[in-house]
């Protein structure tokens, strides 16, 4: 029975790693033009979502260390996507906020990604089913630990 599941081709974890990879070509070139890498269109979501959130909670909720997302964000910041603020009550709190740009942009951004789903022939109930699979399986993962 193990022997089946040798081969690379049958690896689930290369499947998930292939089907990734594809997914990060396809959003960056989407993202381009947009002047977006993936991940800094991870934070937009985010923050499309609930603006004016400290550093800390970005980070939990996109599953990055500050390592990673301190840099991006002051990017972002340098490229008119966003805004850092200190608190007033709490100078170690750090809060991000969406500037103009990423309010302006959001619509084409959002209709140009819609549009490459679409392409690839993934119907909305399609999506909806592979999000459900593969977040019981991320769960799944998770639990183990």
């Amino acid at each position: 029975m193990m022997q089946d599941f040798l081969p690379l081709n049958k690896q689930l974890c290369f499947a998930i790693y292939e089907t990734s990879s594809e997914f990060t070509k396809l959003y960056s070139n989407v993202l381009q033009p947009f002047g977006l890498t993936y991940t800094q269109y991870l934070v937009l979501l985010t923050l499309w979502e609930k603006d004016g959130v400290p550093v800390k909670e970005l980070g939990k909720s996109l599953n990055l260390g500050t390592g990673t997302l301190t840099p991006m964000v002051n990017r972002m910041e340098a490229n008119g996507w966003l805004r850092k603020e200190r608190s007033k009550e709490d100078e170690r709190k750090v809060y991000i906020f969406l500037e103009n740009k990423a309010l302006e942009e959001k619509a084409s951004i959002i209709q140009k990604v819609s549009e490459e789903i679409i392409a690839c022939k993934i119907d909305l109930e399609e999506y909806e089913a592979l999000l459900m699979r593969l977040n019981m399986l991320r769960n799944k993962l998770r639990a183990r630990l």
